[in-house]
């Protein structure tokens, strides 16, 4: 799962990118929008998929809501960083 969430697709790399944000602190998707330079409605696409994975939890409003790393995100960005390593394809 963790190679289909931040390899195996086209937005595997957003993923990433808007991980490796939420782990520097919690953020909202406007925030993260403005820090990663994309479209607010990518943000809220990956967002959602990271949450059913269990990798980012939320807290409150949806309007504001701000979106904080969950325990398994740091491990599992360990692990796919690894997997690349050992032969992982790049996504450019």
């Amino acid at each position: 799962m963790l190679w289909w969430l931040f390899v195996g697709t086209r937005g595997g790399e957003m993923r990433l990118r808007i991980a490796e944000q939420i782990i520097k602190g919690p953020a909202n998707a406007n925030q993260l929008a403005e820090a990663l330079g994309v479209n607010y409605r990518t943000i809220r696409h990956h967002l959602e998929i990271l949450m059913e994975a269990g990798l980012v939890e939320s807290e409150g409003p949806r309007y504001g809501q701000l979106y904080y790393p969950s325990k398994d995100l740091t491990e599992s960005l360990e692990r796919v960083r690894r997997m690349m390593k050992e032969g992982g394809r790049p996504w450019r």
